[in-house]
């Protein structure tokens, strides 16, 4: 008992499979990025009053600058710019210090790589150490302790029990 035949994936519907498949994941990237929104780019910016907070989740009544510029961001977004724009103008206006996150050239791509490459070298540093132990601990030869080495010397022999008897006195 067979299923129902599958005729065979010709490349033409591959491609157009894709093609549907990219128009769709793509579609609004390609057209124009959607609109940029409030909350969105109030986000993305950084309270300037000192708490550390973004201008959106500012929790200071009466902020002398989250207030402000919750306005200027809603000036902005009717005045027709995208998110990148908006951004730009904020950072050309206070500085790269406006930004929450840190832009992704010149030094401060530091900011994103180093956390990596400072966890890979840790492991590898890890690693390391772990492989020299073992290779350590495998190439010394247990310690071999003869059984009858103290049975065989009368002298040693006599000083443990002349200890055990002293000891058991005493308790």
């Amino acid at each position: 008992m067979s299923g129902p035949r599958v005729p065979p994936l010709r490349r033409r519907d591959f491609l157009a499979g894709a093609a549907v498949s990219f128009a769709l994941l793509a579609g609004p990237a390609a057209a124009g990025a959607s609109a940029p929104t409030q909350a969105g780019l109030e986000s993305g910016l950084t309270c300037q009053c000192g708490c550390g907070l973004t201008v959106h989740s500012c929790n200071h009544l009466n902020c002398s600058s989250s207030i402000p510029l919750k306005k200027e961001i809603s000036e902005r977004i009717a005045l027709g710019g995208s998110e990148e724009e908006i951004l730009s103008y904020f950072q050309a206006k206070y500085g790269e210090k406006i930004l929450s996150a840190p832009t992704t050239t010149g030094f401060n791509l530091a900011a994103w790589t180093m956390p990596f490459v400072g966890i890979g070298l840790g492991a590898a540093i890890i690693g390391w150490v772990l492989a020299r132990w073992r290779r350590g601990a495998a190439s010394r030869p247990a310690p071999v302790v003869a059984r009858d080495s103290l049975e065989g010397d009368p002298a040693s022999r006599d000083r443990i029990e002349a200890a055990l008897r002293d000891w058991d006195t005493r308790s």
